[in-house]
């Protein structure tokens, strides 16, 4: 009778994970929880929660989550269930698919934009976008 959202990852343990300004970390991080990026990723990040890319970060590869906010560079493939917000001092350089997209006067955005009502509904096996299997 009562649709309850269920609680983000993030809201259940109340953290969220993140890597500082002068790391760098070469290959794929899978997290459930939000992330913050301060540091350089390269290699591809997937989340069910919000990516942060803070003004000293980067990203060089591929990313699929479900919000995002960009400040800092980003280089590849970037797929946003939800909403990207890119912010004035950000870059970006490559391919985007988002469910709303959200530019600052002053960004660089460099890059083919797909906007999709259903992007929700699609996930990412294997490198294949399938349809997810609604539950009835």
């Amino acid at each position: 009778m009562f649709d309850k959202k269920a609680k983000s990852y993030t809201d259940l343990l109340g953290k969220t994970n993140r890597i500082v300004e002068g790391t760098t970390i070469k290959g794929d991080i899978i997290s459930q929880a939000d992330f913050r990026l301060d540091g350089e990723l390269i290699g591809n990040f997937q989340s069910t929660g919000k990516l942060v890319i803070g003004p000293s970060g980067s990203i060089t590869g591929d990313v699929i989550c479900k919000n995002a906010d960009i400040e800092g560079k980003f280089n590849g493939k970037i797929q946003v269930a939800e909403i990207l917000n890119v912010k004035s001092k950000a870059s970006i350089h490559g391919e985007v698919a988002v469910g709303k997209l959200s530019v600052e006067p002053g960004a660089e955005f460099s890059a083919s934009c797909i906007m999709k009502d259903n992007i929700k509904k699609l996930m990412l096996t294997d490198g294949k976008e399938t349809p997810k299997k609604e539950i009835e």
